[in-house]
């Protein structure tokens, strides 16, 4: 999500996790279809998907519209550096203030949605310039007009799986989530080869849990296979990725243990659980590209440890971690070491 869209959608509803909030990664949340390329208009990509190929360059409404997505991108990029320059001031008294920055971001924006308004009335029946023009509203916090033009799109070019990905991340967001699952899954039909998809719907499956136990007809234990089950078909498709393989190892924190297990099943249950959990780890931290990232899963590495009694490898983990933003969470994680060492000891009963 684009720093000026989180300043803009500020009533944006978060994704709640069940488990602790990971110390590298960003929050989960559901991507648009494709990430920018450098030799591409970055709206272009993220309208990407569909099953009929665009029109010759040479075609003059597609010169139009490619003329529309560079403004698109312009603007956005321009935005950008407006809040990437609020959020840079090193002083918070002469800091701009944020009615300011909003708006000199609608000021810059505001020409971008007349464009696209004005193409659209000339072309209703152009389904990419509403992909497009959706694509800006969602980016810009207006979720509601969003969904009507991807639903236009949806209408116009119901092969397009990137629209139903969309909608899907919509809904997700907004609600109904209902509505979200259905829309996944035509996505992953339509083109299973995109391992964007999968890893969106089993995101939604792992943080709504209770609603894909009801629309599965399933109990917990199946939810998480099936989440687990479409983590693994995106790392198959997309082995490269961190923020993947960082999402699939937070998974393990929200597993429950098998409720009536003898305790020494319970406790072979749990070890190989901290062991898929730390492999799941391992390969996040061999796709780090950053010192910072990496540190963050030593934190990750640290906090199994201590559950499975290996506190040797916990405090060595833990004295991996130098990066100062990580500083509470390390502490909080000494203290927790620590207890476990040497539990409180019980008071001395005063004879009287």
């Amino acid at each position: 999500m684009n720093g000026f869209r989180i300043l803009l959608c500020c009533g944006l509803i978060a994704c709640a996790r069940a488990a602790e909030p990971a110390p590298a990664t960003a929050a989960r949340s559901l991507t648009p279809p494709a990430a920018p390329s450098p030799t591409t208009s970055s709206r272009a990509t993220e309208i990407g998907g569909s099953t009929n190929a665009a029109p010759a360059l040479t075609d003059p409404l597609e010169q139009e519209f490619q003329k529309l997505l560079k403004l698109d991108d312009e603007a956005h990029e321009a935005a950008q550096a407006i809040v990437d320059q609020a959020a840079a001031s090193p002083d918070p008294l002469t800091a701009p203030l944020p009615l300011t920055t909003r708006g000199r971001i609608d000021q810059r924006l505001k020409p971008v949605r007349e464009a696209y308004e004005e193409f659209l009335n000339h072309h209703p029946g152009h389904a990419r310039a509403r992909m497009a023009f959706a694509s800006f509203l969602n980016d810009t916090g207006n979720e509601a007009e969003a969904t009507e033009h991807y639903e236009k799109a949806r209408a116009l070019n119901p092969t397009d799986p990137a629209v139903w990905n969309n909608l899907a991340n919509i809904f997700a967001h907004s609600g109904p989530i209902e509505k979200a699952f259905p829309y996944y899954e035509e996505a992953i039909r339509l083109n299973p080869k995109e391992s964007l998809y999968q890893h969106n719907f089993g995101t939604l499956i792992f943080l709504f849990r209770k609603d894909a136990a009801r629309y599965f007809k399933c109990d917990e234990p199946a939810v998480f296979a099936r989440a687990l089950d479409l983590y693994a078909r995106a790392l198959a498709l997309d082995p490269q990725n961190f923020q993947l393989a960082s999402d699939v190892a937070q998974t393990f924190y929200g597993i429950p243990p098998t409720p009536g297990k003898a305790p020494e099943e319970a406790r072979a249950e749990e070890i190989r659980l901290v062991d898929t959990a730390l492999k799941s780890w391992t390969n996040a931290f061999s796709l780090a590209s950053e010192h910072s990232e990496q540190e963050g899963i030593l934190l990750h590495f640290a906090r199994w440890n201590i559950r499975a009694g290996q506190f040797d490898a916990a405090r060595t983990n833990l004295s991996g971690v130098t990066n100062v933003a990580y500083l509470q969470v390390k502490q909080r994680l000494e203290r927790n070491l620590a207890e476990k060492q040497s539990p409180p000891a019980k008071p001395v009963e005063v004879k009287q």
